[in-house]
């Protein structure tokens, strides 16, 4: 159905058409329109309003009134009839001596009142929102994470537990043990804190669903420490972002043993070593390229800031090298883990 102003825009662009020399039939053709339907437009020298939508046509002789379609909503929410579909609800009616519809007029009036899906038990699934926290410093926000590594025979893995802190992306904690433990979860975080010197301050924890996270000893250790407790979407695997990263890169190096280590041992030493060399060597791209210490002790201000003054001297020295401003080396002042939409802030208020 054509809106009544596209009506009179047609009918205005076949007119100049037609009186610039233009053939009636091929204007109307140019918008796909018929000639007999372009006189039914002008009748009367005006543009004539489509009367469809106002016309009145008789009620079908088959169309339910309005106390038969009661009874089908009322008949698919009884406790017998909830869960079922209507190819077995119409069946079950007839041998009770009972004709409402058919098969079809149920499925039809379940569709329009968005009932064909989500009846009884089955409800519309909840779209749930991921946890949202922000760091605007370090030992603010802790993310952390269980890994597998490969061990000297096939289905043989030593567990790596690993703490990244969000603002800084340094690895604040970490162990490598042979099992998926709460125990060993404990030791991790309390070690972590301890390192840090932030007892008693507040942090958020966060991790995925994992065994040893939701463990009801390592929560009440967290409850004790005033620790927040955070966690990923069940079955998400982007909730915990910073340390899927974090697994990248360290499974990724070119000297990580893909054939696996041969002993418990030999996988604590090569943690070690690459956690030294990510903390104190790695120049993070989301650091700007500092190195996580160096942005966890605040230096990275500085080096920063030096860079920017190296950059302002090469620039004039040669500006017609330069199109345009010098490279922003400015030090990020925020990280959001699974910042929220616009839209999701509504949702939550």
């Amino acid at each position: 159905m054509i809106s009544p102003s596209n009506r009179a825009l047609a009918v205005e662009l076949i007119k100049e058409a037609n009186q610039n020399g233009a053939r009636l039939a091929k204007a109307c053709e140019e918008l796909h329109i018929s000639v007999r339907t372009y006189e039914r437009w002008v009748v009367e020298g005006g543009v004539k309003v489509d009367g469809r939508p106002h016309a009145k046509r008789p009620v079908p002789k088959n169309k339910l009134s309005e106390e038969e379609r009661t009874d089908i909503l009322e008949v698919v929410k009884q406790e017998e009839f909830v869960d079922l579909p209507p190819t077995q609800i119409v069946p079950k009616l007839a041998d009770q001596g009972t004709y409402i519809a058919s098969e079809s007029t149920f499925y039809r009036i379940l569709r329009e009142e968005k009932m064909q899906h989500h009846r009884g038990r089955s409800q519309k699934p909840m779209k749930r929102i991921p946890e949202s926290h922000l760091a605007i410093g370090p030992n603010q926000v802790w993310t952390w994470d269980i890994t597998w590594l490969s061990g000297p025979v096939k289905g043989l893995f030593y567990k790596l537990y690993l703490i990244l802190d969000l603002f800084s992306r340094k690895v604040v904690g970490w162990e490598v043990w042979e099992s998926e433990e709460a125990k060993y979860a404990k030791q991790l975080i309390q070690k972590a804190v301890v390192n840090e010197k932030i007892k008693g301050e507040p942090l958020v924890l966060h991790s995925d669903n994992g065994s040893p996270m939701k463990a009801a000893t390592f929560q009440a250790l967290l409850e004790k420490m005033g620790i927040q407790s955070s966690f990923s979407r069940p079955r998400v695997s982007n909730d915990n972002p910073y340390s899927e990263a974090m697994f990248r890169t360290l499974k990724y190096r070119p000297n990580f043993p893909s054939r696996g280590f041969e002993t418990l041992d030999q996988a604590r030493k090569w943690a070690s070593e690459f956690v030294y060399w990510y903390n104190e060597v790695h120049l993070h791209s989301g650091l700007n390229y500092v190195t996580p210490v160096q942005c966890h002790t605040g230096v990275h201000t500085a080096i920063l800031e030096r860079r920017e003054e190296v950059y302002e001297q090469a620039k004039n020295k040669h500006p017609e090298r330069w199109a345009r401003q010098t490279r922003n080396w400015a030090p990020h002042e925020k990280v959001a883990l699974n910042p929220m939409r616009e839209e999701t802030k509504g949702n939550r208020k």
